[in-house]
């Protein structure tokens, strides 16, 4: 709660007027009883018509001072929880973009997105509800308390006796509540995990017929849901009839008390009036603050799990003395690798195995590196430490002479372009998904990216240029087209590093070599990291790194390859014909 209370410092005026407004439509609110009792003791009992006339007056304007106080306390409230909300929910997201992979890995988007959305919205809510009603319905049950002493003691007594009884009924259901409505919010994330795999692989449910059994998966998690919900929601309920029980009874007792004193002609017809207006406010209150402490539940038990993602500290961070490398396309050091792995390895967080052990490479500028295994190799986490996706367990990665964990995160990823397994890209125009690339790119560079990674032609083909409109996911475009749009986003920088994860795999072997021809053609100096299933993709590397299991199993040239690693040389003779293979032996 100390993080929300850091945020409505800010909403500080905001959060005062709130409920002291409320506070004062409270305060006109206790005054009624009284009006009401002067009007039936001085108004009816003498028939004096004016006299009610003017108490229903004074009625009409404790009513719209009332109101208008309502109104003013409702927009400062509002005004407080949707500001200190929309600052949590942008800090939220600030702090999810600084984790690595890895912390996003362990917590899970489904979980993320609903504590951006869900949770956030619930603590919003509640921190509306709580300027509203923390501090008046209180002040309306101890007021009412009090001003039922001024009418009559012996009457008082019977309040005296209810709060406190109230108190304990309701304090007792949050606290058991409260555990509960955590429960609660952690299935939600299972419910929301489950829509967003069944929504993103759609194509794949229809393809399989699995629609049945994927609604029936569903149905469970969202009845397991509704299970939780319901239970908490029982014991929920318990506060309004437990609280009219209480009440009511107390009503009954006050009647009897006060019937017998207006027999006796100890207390006029008004004053037991008044002391079951102020019980009937009691109770109305009461009712609110119930209500408003289950609201309360929730706001904690979410506040708790978005201050938990906080309470994740990013496993890369921007060292505290970043070393200033040259300008791009210029090495750092002095006859220095433009990358170089230096005995790496990693593992992922819970893993029982690393994923990478003792890899050690270098390569020079302008060369171009292919990598190839089988699945589950460890190819593409190779890549993702180059960039400092994540940071190696053990060795280094060098960059220019300079190890990467001593640069900064934008000076490093600013010199790599990166094109990722699956095809991103984001809705609106070309030209704006280039520019992801190159914020100032002209359209010059833009569409020579898109003549480096063959998609000119297809541009060219639906008449729309760089105002080629893309939806979300380019769903589209073709699996090739989203490649090549991908490829051409990276190329559109002139990073001193590309790294093409297996970015081709839709794309058929003629354009695939023309793909591979242009980019050793114009990126001069650049050096290419192809990762790809393919031996056709990467045999004409300067140099190939062949894993296996995580390690690294060779390392040279085609011809060196075919000769000296026998995994190498099963993967070529699995793709391509007899004939190539032994001519590139006698190379």
């Amino acid at each position: 709660m100390k993080r929300l209370l850091k945020y409505m410092a800010e909403y500080r005026k905001e959060s005062l007027i709130a409920p002291l407004f409320k506070m004062l439509e409270a305060s006109f609110e206790l005054f009624v009883p009284l009006v009401v009792a002067s009007m039936i003791d001085v108004g009816i009992g003498d028939r004096n018509i004016p006299y009610i006339l003017r108490m229903g007056g004074l009625l009409v304007l404790l009513a719209v001072i009332g109101i208008v106080c309502s109104l003013t306390a409702q927009y400062f409230a509002a005004k407080a929880a949707i500001g200190a909300g929309t600052a949590l929910r942008n800090d939220l997201f600030a702090h999810i973009n600084r984790l690595s992979y890895g912390e996003i890995d362990t917590i899970g988007t489904a979980t993320l997105i609903t504590r951006m959305t869900s949770d956030i919205n619930v603590v919003q809510n509640g921190v509306n509800m709580v300027l509203r009603l923390f501090l008046r319905s209180p002040f309306v049950v101890f007021g009412a308390m009090i001003m039922a002493f001024t009418v009559d003691v012996k009457g008082a007594l019977v309040f005296a006796c209810a709060i406190p009884l109230l108190s304990v009924v309701v304090f007792g259901i949050l606290l058991v509540s409260m555990p509960l409505y955590k429960k609660v919010q952690k299935q939600l994330d299972k419910v929301t995990l489950s829509t967003r795999e069944n929504l993103l692989g759609v194509r794949v449910i229809r393809a399989f017929n699995r629609q049945e059994s994927e609604t029936k998966r569903f149905e469970e998690e969202n009845f397991l849901l509704v299970k939780f919900q319901v239970f908490v929601g029982k014991i929920a309920a318990l506060l309004n009839p437990v609280t009219y029980v209480i009440i009511n009874l107390a009503t009954v007792v006050l009647i009897w008390i006060g019937a017998r004193q207006v027999d006796a002609g100890i207390l006029s017809q008004g004053k037991v009036v008044a002391l079951v207006n102020y019980m009937s406010q009691i109770l109305v209150e009461l009712i609110k603050l119930a209500n408003l402490i289950i609201l309360i539940s929730k706001a904690m038990a979410s506040m708790n799990r978005v201050d938990g993602v906080f309470q994740v500290e990013p496993g890369i961070r921007e060292p505290e003395k970043p070393v200033k490398m040259a300008g791009a396309g210029k090495e750092g050091g002095k006859g220095a690798p433009r990358v170089a792995f230096n005995g790496v390895s990693f593992s992922y967080a819970g893993a029982k195995e690393p994923s990478l052990t003792d890899i050690s490479f270098e390569a020079m500028a302008g060369q171009t590196i292919g990598i190839i295994g089988g699945t589950g190799s460890g190819k593409s986490t190779l890549a993702n430490l180059i960039p400092r996706f994540y940071d190696a367990s053990s060795g280094g990665v060098f960059i220019d002479g300079q190890n990467v964990k001593t640069m900064a995160l934008d000076d490093l990823r600013g010199r790599i372009g990166v094109v990722p397994q699956k095809a991103v890209l984001f809705r609106g125009t070309l030209r704006d998904n280039m520019k992801w690339g190159k914020k100032d790119a002209t359209d010059e560079e833009i569409r020579k990216a898109l003549e480096i990674a063959q998609a000119k032609e297809f541009v060219e083909e639906k008449q729309q240029g760089l105002d080629l409109q893309i939806s979300q996911g380019g769903k589209n475009l073709s699996g090739g087209q989203r490649q090549r749009l991908t490829i051409a986003r990276a190329l559109v920088r002139r990073p001193d590093i590309l790294i093409m994860d297996d970015s081709a795999s839709a794309l058929d072997f003629a354009t695939d070599a023309r793909l591979r021809r242009a980019i050793k053609e114009n990126t001069k100096g650049m050096t290419v990291f192809l990762i790809s299933q393919r031996a056709s993709t990467v045999k004409q590397a300067d140099t190939i790194l062949v894993l296996d299991d995580g390690r690294l199993a060779g390392k040279g040239t085609h011809s060196q390859l075919l000769k000296s690693c026998q995994l190498y040389r099963e993967i070529c003779l699995s793709q391509l014909s007899k004939e190539e293979v032994e001519n590139s032996e006698k190379e």
